[in-house]
Formats: structure tokens, C-alpha cells, sequence
């Protein structure tokens, strides 16, 4: 008396679904990839120690040649002031991120920070994580 049974499991696995899921998600990540860093120009920052902060209501960029931009709309040195108050016009907590590129007078940063002293404004200087 034969008692084993005709159908018999194939142990094998098939790598095709594993290989369509990996792949699936490799697109994911490299088209949500750029959606996910700040809205910023690229700057090479100063080096430091510190903690960030993802609290952001506008970013203020100063580059090597003294262009400023806010919020990657570049802005004359004269008009920035205007600028910037009237993009944070009814803006509770208002917030500047400064990002003064390496080799920026440090006179360039400090007109910016006294406008946000002068504002009331709330200023962080970005760095590059040391």
C-alpha cells in the first residue's frame, strides 16, 4: 500500500516578486528623494557644532559674489529689507534662516541680522554639521 500523496510542495522560491518589490521602492525613494531637502540654494556653509531646527518661515542665502536670495528669489541689497517683511507679513513666530556662504564679509550676515533685531524677528545661522 502506497500512502504518499501525488502532489508534492515545491521548495523553491521564486526571486521575480522580491526582485519587482525592491525595485518598486528604489523608484520611490529616488523620486521622493529630492522633495525631502530644503528649499535652499547650494551653498558651501561654515562648519559647526550645534542642533538644527526644521522651523523655517523663510531662508535668507548670501553668496560668494554678495548676491541675496529669498527663498531662491534673488533680491537687490537695497530692497531686502521691504523684502523679506513682506513675505512675513502676518507670519506668528516669524523665522530667518541665514545661509552666509564660506568667505561672506561678516558684515554682509550682520545687515541681515539687524534687520531681523530691527523686525523682532527670530534669526538662526545655518552651518554644515562639523
Amino acid at each position: 500500500m502506497n500512502l504518499r500523496g501525488r502532489n508534492k510542495v515545491s521548495p523553491e522560491f521564486s526571486m521575480s516578486s522580491m526582485t519587482d518589490i525592491v525595485f518598486l521602492l528604489l523608484v520611490f525613494f529616488l523620486l521622493t528623494s529630492p522633495a525631502i531637502t530644503p528649499d535652499a540654494l547650494d551653498l558651501i556653509l561654515p562648519k559647526a557644532k550645534g542642533k538644527t531646527s526644521n522651523k523655517q518661515n523663510l531662508s535668507v542665502s548670501i553668496t560668494k559674489d554678495l548676491d541675496y536670495y529669498v527663498n531662491k528669489e534673488r533680491v537687490t541689497e537695497n530692497s531686502i529689507e521691504g523684502f523679506i517683511n513682506s513675505e512675513l507679513a502676518g507670519v506668528e513666530e516669524p523665522t530667518i534662516i541665514l545661509r552666509a556662504e564660506e568667505g561672506v564679509p561678516i558684515e554682509n550676515a550682520v545687515k541681515i541680522m539687524d534687520i531681523a533685531n530691527r523686525n523682532k524677528y527670530k534669526i538662526v545661522l545655518a552651518v554644515r554639521p562639523n
